[in-house]
This record gives C-alpha cells, structure tokens and sequence, in this order.
C-alpha cells in the first residue's frame, strides 16, 4: 500500500492568515467573529465559493458599542485600504415601503425617475473594488427596524446574489460580502449580566469584569439573542445565512486595549498635520481615568471612546488653538486621583524622534 502525507486543513493560506492577524490587531474580543469573516474570504480566494450566491451572508446580534460594524469596516481597511469603502444602509431610513426606491430607484414614468440614483446600482456596488480585490462589502445596519418589503429584497440577493432596479436593470452581488446588524435580544443579553433580585440589580461580572464572560454565560447570551432573531425573522430568511455571530460585551482588559487604539488613532491624526504636529504621552493613571470613566455594560466602547473625546481630544485641541502647544512639543497627560479631569502639561520643546536623529 503506497504511503500518504498527513495533510492540515486547518491551516489557513498566507493572504488569509494576514487577513486574521491584521483584523485580530483592529478589532479587540471578537475573535470568533472574526474567524467567520476569514473563513469567507478564505472560500472567495480559493474559487471554491457556492456560484450564484452572495461572498459571505452575516448576521451580526448584540449590544451597541461592542465592534459590530467596526468589524466590516475593518475588513474593507483590509482588504480595499479605506474603512469607508462600505455601502451602509442605514434600516431606520426604511421603515416604510415606498422608501425602498432609494435602494432600487423609480421606475419609468414615476415622478422623479431620472433624478433618483438607486443606491444599490452595478456603478454603486463595484465603486469600492480595487484590481487586486475585485469585492465589495455592503452593510444593512439595525436590520430589524427595516420594513417587510427590505427584507423581501434582501431574500433575493442572500439567494441568488441579484438584484433588480427600478430601470429593470440587474445589480450582481456574487463578489459582495453581506453584512447586517441588530441589538436584537440586548435586553435578553443584559439580564443574563445582571439578573434581577427584587428590585435590585444584582451584577454577575461587576461592572466589566477583567477577563470577561465566562462560557456559560456566554452561551446563554448567545441563545438569548439567537431565539430573538429567530422570532424576529422569517424561517427563509434565516436560511439564506451563512453565519449568525452574536457579539459578547468587551471585558475591562479588552477596553484597555481600546483605550490604547483609540489613543493611537489620536496620535496618528496629529502626526497628519505636520505644521503643529507633536506627542503626546498618556500616563497609566490616566488611562485608568479614562477605562473608569468610559466603562458602561450598556454602551460598550462608544461610551469609552466619548469620554475619550471628551477628556483628552478636546482639551488638546484648546491647546492647539490657544497656541499653548506647537510643533514639537511634547505633552504629557496624566490624572491626579480625586479630580474630574486630566492635567496637561509641556514636557519638551522638540520632538523625540527628532533628537534621536540629531
């Protein structure tokens, strides 16, 4: 009997695993998330994606502010090199069936039909495509507030990867990643955090606890949000999915690691104007200002990244246009213990990495 070479079908291609490593590096604590998304991408590279459907169909569940459509954005970052290269349909704006003809556009002879450009047009898909990723990525946020006739459309491109215009004309999505979000089942998800004792809230986890959810609760969070899903849509809708991914609450450690990215982020804008350009140093005690202030269960990171925006991004743009900061300097950020806000204060005129190169 000729002997055989064990494979590994586990193990993900170069181009893949870079995909992994890099969105594992933007999006904290949704590693199983982003699994699913590589996975996709991995089948689309491969050729061996199902012909005549959509690249991936994604329905993303959970509580605001814990990296749903952070997550699509940084897959286009990726793989097309601007966060913004996503078509995002906002569901709130279509509540109502006449407004899906700002999706598909009016038909001929309807009052406006040469004035309306439907949003979801062959020109409008394909914009965002570069020549070595020939895809899209299309994003229905808040999918349940969307009206029966959203969902009709939706049934079609999920299944046959096609939609028809109002102009009779034909938008292909067999090179799009599908993406919807919902907090369908957030309040399911809240009470297993903290369920009920009488009349008061009881925390399982305290406030965000350091490691996070543990399996159980976990679980239990994702079938509250499953069966939310499952009483919210239609049994055909569900089946044209590939994958429903509910999205746990962020641990306090993870949010330290937001704290560092969204800090980052901030620097990175400075460093683009070069004319008032300078650094900024974040002490540890005023990081953990910012994760004390910034921790809510209810809001996830948003809430992190307003008191961000509120505590440091404001005062330094004070300093900035009161000329208290120029180019070159460097300031240094801290917090005193007891006080509602940071201290700021001018550690150098010059810039370090301009004194290493003298």
């Amino acid at each position: 009997m000729a002997s055989a070479m064990k494979l590994d079908p586990k193990r993900r291609g170069p181009e893949a695993e870079r995909l992994y490593q890099r969105l594992s590096e933007l999006v904290v604590g949704q590693d199983e998330a982003i699994r699913e998304i590589v996975d996709v991408y991995q089948l689309h590279s491969t050729g061996l994606t199902a012909p005549g459907r959509p690249v991936g169909n994604f329905l993303f569940l959970g509580p605001t502010g814990c990296g749903k459509t952070r997550l699509v954005e940084a897959t286009a970052e990726c793989l097309l090199g601007d966060p913004k290269a996503v078509i995002k349909i906002d569901c709130a704006e279509f509540q109502h069936s006449h407004e899906i003809a700002k999706l598909i556009g009016s038909p001929p002879g309807y009052l406006g039909h040469r004035e309306t450009h439907a949003m979801l047009s062959q020109e409008s898909i394909d914009r965002y495509m570069t020549e070595s990723v020939r895809m899209s990525f299309v994003l229905f946020d808040e999918i349940e507030k969307a009206s029966d006739a959203l969902w009709n459309l939706l049934l079609g491109i999920l299944d046959k990867a096609t939609l028809t215009l109002g102009d009779n004309k034909k938008t292909d999505f067999s090179r799009t990643m599908i993406f919807m979000t919902g907090n369908l089942g957030a309040a399911e998800m809240s009470a297993v955090l903290q369920p009920r004792m009488g009349f008061q809230a009881v925390p399982v986890l305290g406030p965000v606890a350091a490691e996070g959810v543990d399996e159980e609760v976990a679980g239990k969070m994702s079938r509250s949000a499953t069966e939310a899903a499952r009483r919210k849509f239609t049994p055909e809708f569900l089946n044209r999915l590939d994958k429903i991914v509910v999205f746990k609450p962020l641990s306090k450690n993870e949010l330290r690691r937001i704290v560092d990215l969204e800090l980052d982020a901030i620097q990175e804008r400075i460093a683009n104007t070069p004319e008032r350009a300078f650094e900024f140093e974040v002490t540890d005690a005023a990081k953990e200002f910012l994760l004390a202030e910034g921790t809510d269960l209810r809001y996830g990171a948003r809430h992190l990244k307003r008191t961000i925006d509120r505590l440091v991004v404001q005062p330094l743009a004070n300093l900035i246009a009161s000329r208290q900061v120029k180019s070159g300097d460097i300031v240094a950020v801290d917090h005193e213990a007891g006080t509602p806000a940071m201290t700021f204060s001018k550690v150098t005129e010059r810039l370090v990495h301009h004194a290493k190169a003298a």
